[in-house]
């Protein structure tokens, strides 16, 4: 990484947990809605997305 110091980097395995976390967020605000618009299919199918990505 160019121009920043050693302080300033983010390792790939910060990277992979932020991903991770931004997944388990996203798909905690569309169950959220899929719970308040009462589509149980849609909160069936993103409740197991979340137990495969864990």
């Amino acid at each position: 990484m160019l121009g920043l110091n050693r302080k300033n980097r983010v390792s790939r395995e910060q990277v992979a947990q932020m991903h991770h976390d931004n997944l388990r967020q996203n798909i905690q605000r569309r169950l959220e809605a899929a719970r308040a618009k009462g589509d149980e299919a849609l909160v069936r199918q993103l409740e197991a997305e979340a137990d495969y990505i864990g």
